[in-house]
């Protein structure tokens, strides 16, 4: 009977539809469909609403996932399920790497397979995290008609050309400052990604004109001098450098390394340049101005010699066929003609606060979005507590047609509601669970560098 049963997921599995056991009612699906796998709960009370989640780009070179995840948190996955919402995800036929025009094919492909084997939806609200944020934005405005809400979490909404620039322009200044004899783009040494960090590290345990050297790079990037997401920033010049250039060897030493390698493969070429790039308006832009000049200043450097050396350095034309591809794929067009609710932690190294700007900038309905900022360190450093706080926010809109209140205490004080279970964070440090305060907070954002 055992092996019956398997036999009978194995065909079903081909098939596209695997039909799993659940509690109370529950159902599951886990299966293939067109080459992508995908992941679909559907509570016995569903409520009719679909939350369609969308994943980050994951390292090329990493695992695909056990199991699809359809929440940046296990716990608000259990809240959302346990409060009749029904949840898919799609792994995208490509599931490592580059993958965000896989995305608005394959998540509507699920959506058709929900409608057909589950039942229509009265409802849909498009979510997703970090690239999975620009995914979910950029797959609402391609089928307008089809959602009702977005809520995107630490969403690359300045686009994917203004990331991979911000990375070139970060990986620029520090082999213009501190040295390496690492490519910028169209990287074909393994190696070059090892080769950038090894100049990263240096200069952070180096001497004080190093690091000062390094929070400059930094700072052009909008990387913060704050890692730990349950601790509050460090105070001392040494440690905040410390804190950027872990940030750089855990994720931006890719902008010259193996995710370069996959995104240039995706877009047939660099997209990416500096050519006519102002090192000195971006430093202006930074909300590390202040830090660097302190760095600068403890030093005994002056700033503005190395800012000359930036603007005399060759720089790097883009292949405009490939500039086209990541603008046609990966940029938001801040079209909301549903309700938009952003969340995002204030100290993130890899998609920075000031990702929010372009967006609110070109948004032409603003009066449907709400941007929500956590004070913490970290990349999608959100609890449960605080990701469902952003998904109630949503669908009262949804319900009522008027925001709720969306100040700071109020926010946490909706949060903390949730109890001391949904207030944990993962802790890259130390590799766990950890639990930390609530953290909404008022945040006016820097333009985005670039």
């Amino acid at each position: 009977m055992r092996r019956t049963g398997v036999l009978i997921s194995t065909v079903l599995a081909v098939l596209g539809l695997v039909v799993a056991p659940a509690d109370a009612g529950q159902r599951s699906y886990v299966g293939v469909l067109d080459g992508a796998r995908y992941r679909v709960v559907v509570p016995a009370n569903w409520n009719g609403t679909l939350v369609v989640w969308s994943h980050g780009t994951y390292s090329p070179d990493g695992q695909e996932p056990a199991e699809l995840s359809l929440t940046s948190q296990p716990a608000t996955e259990d809240w959302l399920v346990g409060h009749g919402y029904a949840l898919a995800a799609s792994g995208f036929r490509h599931v490592l790497g580059w993958s965000i025009a896989d995305g608005y094919v394959d998540q509507i492909r699920l959506m058709d397979w929900f409608s057909v084997n589950v039942g229509a939806p009265r409802r849909v609200v498009s979510a997703g995290a970090s690239a999975g944020g620009a995914t979910a934005t950029g797959l609402a405005e391609r089928s307008p008609g089809r959602f009702g809400g977005v809520v995107t979490e630490c969403g690359m909404l300045a686009g994917g050309l203004a990331y991979w620039n911000s990375g070139l322009d970060l990986m620029f200044a520090v082999r213009t400052l501190l040295g390496g004899d690492f490519a910028l783009v169209k990287p074909t040494d393994p190696g070059n990604e090892d080769k950038a960090a090894a100049v990263i590290d240096a200069a952070a345990q180096g001497t004080p004109q190093q690091q000062a050297k390094l929070a400059l790079a930094n700072a052009l990037a909008d990387v913060p001098g704050w890692f730990d997401p349950t601790k509050p920033r460090p105070t001392s010049i040494a440690e905040q450098v410390s804190a950027m250039s872990i940030w750089d060897t855990a994720v931006r030493t890719g902008a010259v390394g193996v995710t370069r390698t996959d995104m240039e493969r995706w877009a047939g070429g660099n997209p990416t340049w500096n050519i006519g790039v102002d090192y000195r308006v971006l430093l202006a832009r930074s909300s590390e101005l202040a830090f660097v000049r302190q760095a600068y200043a403890a030093a005994g450097l002056d700033l503005s010699t190395d800012l000359d050396r930036l603007a005399a350095a060759p720089r790097i034309a883009p292949d405009l066929k490939a500039t086209a591809y990541l603008l046609r794929t990966s940029q938001p067009f801040a079209e909301a003609p549903w309700p938009v609710v952003g969340i995002r932690d204030t100290a993130d190294g890899v998609l920075p606060i000031a990702n929010d700007t372009p967006y609110a900038a070109r948004t032409d309905r603003p009066a449907n979005l709400r941007q929500l900022a956590v004070d913490r360190a970290g990349h999608c450093a959100l609890t449960a507590s605080e990701e469902i706080t952003a998904f109630q926010t949503l669908f009262d809109r949804m319900d009522t047609g008027r925001w709720p209140a969306t100040d700071p205490d109020g926010l946490n004080t909706r949060a903390r509601a949730l109890g001391p279970e949904t207030q944990v964070v993962w802790n890259p440090l130390n590799h766990d669970y950890e639990q930390v305060p609530t953290a909404f907070t008022r945040h006016v954002s820097v333009p985005y560098p670039r």
